[in-house]
């Protein structure tokens, strides 16, 4: 029944998605088909945050590795679509495998220093140390033929083709949270030491963890590779990374509705205050550091008041009629795990349980 629903929910916004996409111009279509890729690497990120408990700033890496793969493969092999995604997907979830072996040996901010630096390498690294393969500075372009139904209309075949992949990623991040994975996830989230000695796999389920999130981002980044046309180190920075993170945070870490919330926020408020910006008058330098100034503004007044973000907001407002809360900022050990007073006491029963 619970996969039913969610497939029931994902046919019931694809079909809004595409009522709206006929209804919207070309701009509008360009902005859903943007939300719908970061939707897709955010939901990996507040999976692995929300429900594991592990801090990663390095989400874009894996989006870059992501673009970067759909790039060759078109250009080189000429793949359909849906079969490059998958790739690039795959691709990035055994880069993520990687470095999930290395990350369950690091706690708190060593792992988060890890990522940090795996965020401003690979960029880095693409750019100048095999410049003649991913293109330099310039990057790779990535030409995708629209069916000729849509011909006219490229950016609504993007919107389609993005929401279809994000929904797809939701359904399965949706009910694998569900499954006993996700409850092995919070149990490793709220105490390691107590879910080691439950007979949990803790050092499996953290490298199985940064392989979701990891394939998730690499979609996402397949996705945003083939709306935006090209695969350029400029577009995988570390401002990438560190926006895909707040955007989870805000949204609220561990749902999925979060991940909605969090990436359209990332993706429309920078907009409108630049627009607004603009239309006062105001110079390009100054119109370009409103939107960073707000957007900081934004997170620090929505961790101040809702710790659960955006969608523990919505549950507090509306209780039961709004989907699951999500995981509150605070609940969160990576930083500082909280051991039980004895070898054989268990984790503590009231302890909060997210769900997607």
């Amino acid at each position: 029944m619970t996969l039913l629903r969610h497939l029931i929910a994902a046919v019931v916004v694809a079909a809004i998605v595409a009522a709206l996409s006929y209804r919207v111009g070309a701009y509008r279509d360009y902005q859903i088909a943007e939300v719908s890729a970061y939707v897709t690497a955010v939901a990996g990120l507040t999976v692995l945050i929300g429900l594991s408990g592990q801090i990663s700033i390095g989400n874009g890496a894996f989006m870059a590795i992501g673009g970067y793969a759909t790039a060759l493969l078109l250009l080189h092999q000429h793949w359909p679509l849906a079969a490059v995604i998958a790739a690039s997907t795959a691709a990035a979830a055994a880069a993520g495998g990687l470095v999930g072996v290395a990350a369950a040996r690091l706690r708190g901010p060593y792992l988060a220093g890890a990522t940090l630096l795996l965020a401003v390498a690979i960029p880095v690294s693409i750019a100048d140390h095999w410049a003649g393969l991913f293109g330099g500075d310039q990057g790779l372009t990535v030409s995708v033929s629209t069916p000729a139904a849509l011909a006219a209309e490229p950016t609504r075949y993007y919107a389609w083709l993005t929401t279809g992949v994000a929904l797809i990623s939701l359904v399965l991040l949706a009910n694998l949270g569900r499954s006993r994975v996700g409850r092995s996830w919070r149990a490793l989230r709220d105490d390691e030491v107590a879910a080691a000695l439950s007979g949990l796999n803790v050092a499996r389920l953290q490298v199985l963890a940064f392989v979701v999130s990891a394939a998730s981002g690499g979609a996402g980044g397949a996705l945003l590779a083939v709306v935006t046309g090209i695969a350029s180190p400029g577009a995988y920075t570390l401002t990438l990374s560190v926006g895909l993170l707040v955007a989870a945070v805000v949204g609220g870490l561990g749902s999925l509705a979060g991940a909605v919330w969090g990436s359209l926020l990332y993706v429309f408020v920078p907009t409108y205050l630049s627009n607004v910006a603009a239309s006062h008058g105001l110079n390009s330098g100054a119109s370009s550091n409103i939107p960073i100034a707000v957007y900081g503004l934004v997170l620090v007044v929505v961790m101040l008041a809702f710790p659960s973000g955006i969608q523990g907001a919505l549950r507090r407002l509306f209780g039961s009629v709004a989907p699951s809360a999500a995981v509150p900022l605070s609940s969160l050990r990576s930083l500082r795990r909280r051991r039980p007073a004895s070898p054989h006491q268990p984790a503590s029963p009231h302890q909060e349980e997210s769900t997607l």
